[in-house]
């Protein structure tokens, strides 16, 4: 049995360069995926090489951010953190020295790999420098800053490219990280990792099928396919409907800074009381799916409400999301379960797309929405209605639905301060 943290919030300086951790990796997957087939020399120009490069950088992630977030319960998150974004700067200079095709490769492998390192590190750090009824806010502005970092990385790694190439591109993501590691090693204070019980593969597949760790997984999930499916056919919905490049593009720059606005407050209201994480994961939910159907209405009308209740959803779900992974999670076992969730929102970026691409392809693009609208507002929905008994003394109790009281209360604490090893 294992207690929450209720040791006093890090100061907000330690905090910086973790966001900025978040913004690093948002920045480097987006900024370089969206310009890899731009229009300077170095580009890619097969769509096979492209789609390759693409898939490299992800499947990197979903096999090895499990594996990081364990490294850093076992040696301390701040190594592991550090270590990754040093190896993110040397990924990234790699290209930018050697420029040619086949080092491409092994940066953005590189990349994919260290990501995966510094990514699930930052966020369990972020859990274990703050106390249980201030992690709301702390996820919070986490999210804001990587959502800035999915908004601003296609912009800004454009103007990179056009000024000089790819190169230029992954020259600046070199000095980003190694910009963020320095600041991390002289700002973070050192997180050192916790005495642990043995664990078995047994012991661990019965804690990520928990309830307290599927629940929130699923939501966290179901918003980043939605947020995938959003970014990535909205504009084709208003290139359908006869809208130019400019309004689609102010289309996706609503859903990202709905989403990035949405997510402090949403944190902040969970650690005041003010809102539930049973509650704002529900209507997190509903929102998105309702943003979805939207979508389906024709004109412009269609994409930005889509586009805004979308981003609305996923602004909710996100800082909730992970704020109950963390009040449910042993704090020895913090690397480990954000961790395995991100593996969960990584599947759902890939899953999203493809379920909705698979089903416009045998219909229509309005019926793609249709599905994952109904597969956000019934299977999630009822992981997370289906609320357990909670008799006294029974673990039922501190999962995602027993958190009625907001983390900020004292009860809540209590009934959150006792996960399952």
């Amino acid at each position: 049995m294992t207690t929450q943290s209720i040791a006093p919030a890090a100061p907000r300086r330690a905090m910086w360069p973790l966001y900025a951790a978040g913004f690093t990796t948002a920045f480097g997957a987006h900024g370089i995926a969206a310009n890899l087939g731009g229009f300077s020399e170095d580009a890619v120009t097969s769509l096979l090489v492209l789609g390759g490069l693409l898939a490299l950088y992800d499947g990197a992630e979903v096999l090895l951010k499990p594996v990081f977030g364990s490294l850093a319960d076992r040696i301390g998150g701040k190594p592991v953190l550090l270590g990754g974004l040093i190896a993110f700067a040397g990924a990234s200079a790699l290209y930018a020295i050697a420029d040619s095709p086949g080092w491409l490769w092994a940066a953005r492998l590189g990349q994919g790999a260290a990501a995966s390192a510094f990514s699930p590190s930052a966020s369990a750090m972020v859990a274990r420098l703050n106390p249980a009824a201030k992690r709301g806010r702390a996820f919070g502005s986490y999210g804001f800053y990587k959502s800035i970092g999915y908004t601003l990385g296609p912009l800004l790694g454009g103007l990179l490219v056009w000024a000089g190439g790819l190169r230029l591109l992954f020259t600046v993501m070199a000095l980003c990280a190694a910009a963020v590691a320095l600041w991390a090693a002289l700002a973070v204070p050192a997180v050192p990792p916790l005495p642990r019980k043995r664990q078995t593969i047994a012991d661990l597949g019965r804690r990520l099928a928990d309830r307290s760790f599927l629940a929130p997984t699923a939501a966290l999930a179901a918003a980043t396919a939605a947020l995938s499916v959003g970014v990535g056919f909205l504009p084709v919905s208003g290139a359908a409907a006869g809208l130019g490049t400019v309004a689609t593009g102010a289309a996706v720059s609503v859903l990202a800074a709905t989403a990035a606005v949405v997510q402090p407050k949403a944190g902040h209201a969970l650690d005041a009381g003010r809102l539930t994480t049973r509650t704002g994961l529900l209507s997190g939910l509903l929102i998105t799916a309702t943003g979805l159907t939207a979508a389906m209405l024709p004109g412009l009308a269609g994409v930005l409400l889509a586009a805004a209740l979308i981003g609305t959803g996923t602004g909710l779900i996100t800082p909730l999301g992970f704020a109950a992974l963390a009040a449910s999670t042993p704090e020895e076992r913090m690397g480990q379960t954000m961790g395995s969730a991100e593996l969960g929102r990584e599947l759902g970026d890939a899953g999203g797309p493809l379920l909705v691409a698979g089903v416009a392809t045998v219909s229509t693009l309005t019926t793609g929405y249709a599905a994952l609208a109904l597969l956000l507002a019934v299977g999630p929905l009822l992981a997370l209605a289906l609320r357990p008994r909670t008799a006294r003394g029974e673990v039922g109790a501190q999962t995602v639905d027993g958190m009625a009281g907001g983390v900020g209360s004292e009860a809540a604490d209590r009934a959150i301060g006792s996960p399952p090893v």
